[in-house]
């Protein structure tokens, strides 16, 4: 159902850069109809602040740390299905496009995209409509169909929710104990996910591991 004009667009901004977060801020705010009601660096704080604020958009990046902006829209899809996600990304591989339209998300928007296609997309995705960056469709393959994209399995699916979000927090550095804090768990917890996931991928190291998210795109390779 199309968006009442007369009511604003509330949106939340999840960006792990601050200056990212400043200019995307601006640029919406100068946008009729639109107001950001808050801001989050990193995907764990995004779901809390859309269980407070029940915003009508999200605009998330996917490279985000703890956990990423791929699997917090996923993790939005089940536990706030009237919120639209519009992920601002400057990567453009098939693979992302592929993951977060299969984990819910309404649009996919390159952050090197021009300031009026920031506009587009944003209120294509409160419409209700599936909003593509132009680049990115250019470069679909030509029989690309929309309700066809679970079709297409990558290796990170093989793994649950829960096992991607530790091999996140692995490949950023943190150790059992710290996981075990951050997820709220147990350390017995942590290593029995650890060692399915190692069983999963057939990887058998913490290196090797590392080595798997940075090649999965889990986590950028600048980080």
């Amino acid at each position: 159902m199309p968006h009442d004009a007369i009511s604003p667009i509330r949106v939340i901004l999840a960006d792990d850069h601050t200056l990212v977060r400043a200019g995307m801020r601006a640029l919406l705010e100068r946008l009729p109809g639109v107001r950001v009601i808050a801001e989050a660096n990193d995907g764990r704080q995004v779901l809390e602040l859309v269980a407070i604020h029940s915003p009508e958009v999200v605009i998330m990046d996917i490279a985000m740390p703890g956990l990423n902006g791929l699997e917090a829209a996923e993790r939005m899809a089940e536990d706030f299905p009237n919120v639209r996600v519009l992920i601002l990304s400057m990567h453009q591989n098939e693979e992302y496009v592929y993951r977060a339209l299969n984990a819910g998300v309404g649009g996919f928007l390159l952050k090197k995209a021009a300031v009026t296609e920031l506009e587009t997309a944003l209120r294509s995705v409160m419409n209700g409509e599936v909003y593509l960056s132009r680049e990115i469709v250019d470069h679909l393959p030509r029989n690309f169909v929309l309700d066809r994209i679970a079709q297409h399995k990558y290796p990170l699916e093989q793994l649950t929710s829960r096992q991607r979000e530790i091999l996140q927090l692995i490949a950023e550095g943190q150790n059992t104990k710290g996981i075990a804090e951050i997820l709220k768990v147990s350390p017995k917890t942590v290593e029995y996910h650890r060692l399915k996931l190692m069983s999963v991928l057939n990887v058998h190291d913490i290196p090797g591991l590392v080595r798997f998210a940075l090649r999965e795109g889990l986590i950028p390779k600048e980080s």
